[in-house]
């Protein structure tokens, strides 16, 4: 218990010294790493547990871009809804082509990284 203690402060103190795009990054990050090591190691419970917390961070990341408060510009915005909307529709089939989320994932874990 007071090593998973120690280990948080840790994490919460590593994480105030970066940014949050790179914070961002890192959840795209985690979720492909679950996504494939589903995809090389089969089970049908890794599968969907990595489905459904690929879905949890796209319902998330497309709340956040359609608020009207988001600083986005509105073409970023659309863009990424757009993104989201076709990743939901790949998640909805019987059989996810888990090549092509991982690939969306790295992709705008990339550009989360990527210096402005």
């Amino acid at each position: 218990m007071q090593t998973m203690q120690h280990a948080a402060r840790a994490y919460a103190a590593a994480a105030t010294f970066r940014n949050p795009r790179e914070q961002e990054a890192d959840v795209f990050r985690r979720v492909n790493a679950a996504l494939r090591s589903a995809r090389e190691k089969g089970g049908m419970i890794a599968r969907v547990r990595a489905l459904a917390d690929n879905d949890r961070l796209w319902l998330a990341v497309l709340g956040l871009v359609r608020d009207p408060a988001n600083a986005l510009p509105p073409e970023l915005r659309a863009s990424i809804v757009s993104v989201g909307l076709a990743v939901q529709r790949e998640m909805q089939r019987d059989d996810p082509d888990f090549e092509f989320l991982i690939s969306i994932n790295d992709n705008v874990a990339n550009g989360l990284s990527a210096r402005p």
